[in-house]
């Protein structure tokens, strides 16, 4: 059983930056990838980034590769996304996942907005 929480969302101009933050606790594997994911009201959910647990390996969806930056502290068993030059199109609930072969915990969400 892992328990993910979200932090960091809020209202921002286009422009500007937010860091997000995912708290995880419990039986977190040593092979277990962790990531962010997105999802606007209509809209499909959709990844965003994904780290492996050591951090050794990261992925980012092409609509946010050099403006997103995906990191985690293991010793504070927490997950970053670093949001800079957002766009309103980045406007979107964010949640953060993790899982083996398939993200299986999930945190509450956080939402962002971004003003035009």
């Amino acid at each position: 059983q892992v328990q993910l929480v979200e932090s960091g969302g809020g209202l921002v101009q286009a422009g500007g930056s937010l860091r997000l933050s995912c708290a995880a606790s419990g039986r977190t594997g040593s092979a277990y990838r962790m990531g962010w994911f997105r999802q606007a009201p209509g809209k499909e959910r959709a990844v965003v980034a994904f780290i492996n647990w050591s951090g050794s390996s990261t992925y980012y969806a092409d609509s946010v590769k050099g403006r997103f930056t995906i990191s985690k502290d293991n010793a504070k068993n927490t997950m970053y996304l670093q949001m800079n030059s957002l766009k309103p199109e980045d406007t979107a609930l964010y949640y953060c996942a993790a899982g083996l072969s398939i993200w299986d915990y999930w945190g509450q969400g956080t939402q962002v907005t971004v003003s035009s």
